[in-house]
């Protein structure tokens, strides 16, 4: 039995051995000359130039390819070739589900752990006085290179340029003579790329290769945009965007954003029906650890986003352990659960390839739960209809794009059709889709355009973006601006893009550059894969290799990704915890001086926090507030917490403002007011009642000591309730709220908890509206007037009708006798003025002044 296993571990290894090899030859095609990467990475895509590309020509009709120097420089690609290392073992390998692929799985890894995976040998924080020894070959296929650069061969310049910026074919990395064959080649014949790598050096001041100088960046990347550069042209609009380096210029940062979206959305548009499939490679390294203060304290984790948190919270399982779930519930009949397997190896993620074979095999079980091999179907239920139906709009996808499978308009029709008979939105969308271009049916915009308003109508948006675009056809600008806000809402490309081409035309509404801008950026940004360095950056971040992560991190920086901004400053930041012990460990890696870089940090933090990044925000405060890589000031310190703070999203800074108000630091110490910011920050995330109650229960006792010593300081104290003077309406509204007197104590004898007839007016008097009350008072005091008014009419009508019965029988009219009248006293009392009286047209009029 002994014998069984060791023979099974040692075939194990072999196996292991095996399989190392075979990677290790794959990537050793010399045919493959666009992986050039520093430690195998692909370095910059150089496919907007026009002239010199980032890989030299060995086409027959290239330039200069009967020159000597042509030659030479494929001979020291021949050489460099075998140098170019295999890619990490983690990325040729997928995870396996068996249990004896598991044992070889994990066993082969943790053989590579403990034998194979030593540290790496450079270290910058001791720079070496010679230039480090080259091996034979390598050393023969630069000196051919630096031959064939002093002739002023432009891919020889550029080869060894790229050699040494990212350290291809293991060439150690050299800052300084990158920037020097960068700026040779770019003043030899304005290679565009070229222009690019020298306005980046020139922005970043990487490996302190030249001094960091924001003007002549945006030369060379102005110089650069203008060849037609991807990336020049996105950062340029960048920084007339934001500001970097020369004013804010919303017309310059609209014009080179829209250069880029052009782009973005003709290759969007590209490939099979219904465009390319997007991938997204942008995201933050800090959320996967919960965020930039870890998890509970920043907050992408805690507040109102406690429930949608990083994959490292509570609230996210690893995703290996949703694919188990699900793959467990599909196995006990779920269809959802064997649906949602198939979407996930469908539409794959930055964690899983796209398995198109895989996904077809979970949609075909599904839809065979509801139809038979003949279309008929097998069962009535309703659920199982809807879900099948969602399988059907897949399936059909597949075969009108030719995903996985041949391409077939036929067999694509039968199953959208199937779908459509239950309303699936997707099936709608795409058959709408075939009748447009006519794709295996005849061409019918008109019932096309039927489709799409069905799938819109239920709120799928690529169908919205093409109702916006028949009713923008037809001129009417407003019908086809409310489906693309739609269609924004779920941050379809297309949708951004037409609503940008409007703001920033005026169609239809006033022009405005400032959104037109934005839109363009948000399309820019959405289509990586033309002009983005994420995917190698993230590669590089999984592999361990921090600096190369670092630079192709900064370069999507420079372009303007809040994401690749924020990991930028969170690689450089080295003030993570107050407390740090790595110096005191003997077997923890110094970080290289590429790393320590507080500076550069700084503006990183900046630019994210510019970017409605709160976390960013709050980490400048930190760096303004310890002085890290600028001097340090207490004022803008407090003003980066107050900015963090108003949005009421974060607990660290209200805390933080608390923790200054109490001390005094960069404000007038109070600690009512520090108290106060306390308590906010325990309201806006409960997971800092520790903190916070330990904050408070110190400011307790300052406090009490403060007033004790009759201290300067604010003390804390009650809050006094505010008085003001009620108005009537309030005061009523207040008296019918407050419970009647006679009525006291009767309330113990009422269950509260009885439910209520529905319909019934038990809180009436409770959701009695102010409003409504003020209403209700006006209308009373002018019936009271009116009522007043006709009182008054009627008196005086009878008075008259008096007067003249009394003067027809001959007596007095107002009943005194002349006798007893005084001396000057009018017939009536003088009650009424006589007509000569000054006073008499007023009181005729309404009674003015009486």
């Amino acid at each position: 039995m002994h014998n069984r296993w060791l023979k099974l571990i040692w075939l194990s290894i072999c196996i292991f051995v095996i399989t190392l090899r075979v990677e290790a030859l794959k990537h050793q095609d010399p045919s493959v000359l666009k992986d050039q990467a520093t430690k195998g990475r692909p370095t910059l895509k150089s496919q907007d130039d026009t002239g010199v590309t980032s890989q030299p020509q060995h086409e027959a009709g290239s330039i200069g390819s009967h020159s000597q120097a042509a030659l030479t420089i494929q001979e020291a690609l021949r050489i460099l070739q075998p140098l170019q290392p295999a890619r990490s073992r983690f990325t040729g390998f997928d995870r396996p589900s068996g249990l004896v692929s598991k044992i070889v799985y994990y066993a082969r890894e943790v053989l590579v752990l403990l034998f194979m995976n030593g540290p790496p040998k450079d270290d910058y924080l001791n720079p070496q006085t010679e230039g480090p020894k080259l091996s034979k070959t390598l050393a023969q296929a630069v000196k051919l290179l630096e031959n064939a650069a002093h002739e002023k061969e432009p891919d020889a310049i550029f080869l060894l340029a790229e050699m040494n910026f990212f350290g291809n074919y293991t060439y150690p990395r050299n800052y300084t003579e990158a920037f020097r064959r960068y700026n040779e080649l770019a003043s030899l014949n304005g290679n565009s790329s070229a222009q690019h790598m020298v306005g980046f050096m020139y922005a970043t001041g990487i490996g302190k290769s030249v001094e960091r100088d924001q003007a002549k960046a945006l030369l060379y990347h102005t110089f650069a945009a203008k060849g037609g550069n991807t990336r020049a042209q996105m950062t340029t609009g960048y920084r007339h965007h934001m500001g970097v380096g020369t004013p804010r210029n919303c017309n310059e940062a609209a014009y080179w954003y829209k250069k880029v979206a052009d782009k973005a959305v003709a290759y969007s548009r590209s490939g099979p029906p219904g465009g390319q499939n997007l991938q997204k490679d942008s995201y933050r390294i800090a959320d996967e650890l919960g965020g930039v203060y870890g998890e509970g304290a920043s907050v992408v984790s805690s507040g109102v986003y406690a429930n949608k948190a990083g994959p490292n919270s509570d609230a996210h399982a690893d995703f290996d352990d949703v694919l188990e779930y699900l793959d467990l519930m599909s196995r006990k009949g779920d269809l959802k659960a064997t649906f949602s397997l198939g979407r996930l190896h469908y539409e794959g993620s930055r964690t899983m390839r796209r398995n198109l074979k895989t996904a077809r095999a979970y949609f075909m079980i599904v839809a065979r739960k509801y139809w038979q091999k003949d279309g008929s179907i097998r069962e009535e239920d309703q659920s199982v209809a809807k879900i099948a139906s969602k399988a059907a709009g897949y399936i059909g996808r597949m075969f009108l794009r030719g995903e996985g499978m041949e391409q077939s308009y036929e067999k694509a029709l039968t199953w959208f059709r199937r779908g459509v008979a239950n309303g699936d939105a997707l099936c709608q969308y795409e058959l709408g889709l075939m009748y447009l271009h006519g794709l295996g049916v005849r061409k019918d915009p008109l019932r096309a355009g039927d489709y799409f308003k069905e799938s819109a109508n239920q709120d799928f948006a690529s169908a919205q973006v093409n109702m916006g675009q028949l009713f923008l056809d037809q001129g009417d600008i407003n019908t086809a601006t409310r489906f693309f806000d739609l269609a924004a809402r779920h941050g379809h490309i297309e949708a951004f893009y037409h609503l940008a081409e409007i703001s920033n035309n005026g169609v239809g509404r006033e022009r405005s550059c400032g959104m037109a801008t934005a839109y363009y950026k948000m399309v820019a940004e959405k289509v990586e894969s033309i002009h983005s360095s994420f995917d190698e950056a993230n590669k590089a971040y999984d592999e361990g290799d921090t600096e190369t992560a670092l630079i192709m991190y900064m370069m999507a920086a420079e372009q303007g990704y809040e994401y690749a901004q924020a990991n930028v400053a969170y690689l450089l930041d080295e003030y993570k915890s107050i407390l740090s012990f790595d110096s005191l460990l003997p077997w923890k890696k110094r970080r290289s001086s590429l790393l320590r870089n507080a500076v550069l940090a700084l503006i990183y933090w900046t630019r994210s926090a510019k970017q409605q990044n709160i976390d960013s925000m709050v980490k400048m405060g930190d760096y303004y507030l310890g002085g890290y890589g600028i001097e340090a000031d207490m004022e803008k310190a407090a003003t980066c917490y107050q900015t963090a703070a108003e949005t009421h999203q974060s607990a660290q800074a209200l805390w933080n403002l608390g923790w200054i108000h109490e001390n005094g630091i960069g404000v007038e110490q109070d600690f009512h007011l520090a108290k106060r910011f306390y308590d906010q920050a325990l309201e806006t995330n409960q997971e800092s009642y520790l903190p916070v109650t330990l904050s408070l229960s110190k400011l307790r006792l300052r406090s009490f000591w403060n007033t004790i010593t009759n201290g300067k300081v604010n003390s804390i104290r009650s809050e006094p309730e505010p008085k003001k003077d009620w108005s009537l309406s309030e005061w009523i509204s207040n008296f019918l709220e407050e419970p009647h007197p006679y009525y006291h104590g009767a309330e113990d004898d009422i269950d509260y908890d009885e439910p209520g007839m529905p319909g019934g007016d038990d809180d009436y008097y409770d959701d009695l509206d102010e409003s409504i009350l003020e209403s209700l008072i006006i209308v009373g005091i002018a019936t009271a007037i009116a009522f007043l008014v006709y009182y008054r009419q009627q008196r005086q009508t009878n008075h008259r009708r008096n007067v003249e019965r009394q003067q027809g029988e001959g007596q007095p009219p107002d009943g005194i006798p002349p006798e007893q009248r005084l001396p000057g006293q009018q017939a009536d009392g003088g009650f009424f003025p006589l007509p000569d009286d000054p006073n008499f047209a007023q009181w005729a009029a309404g009674g003015v002044g009486h």
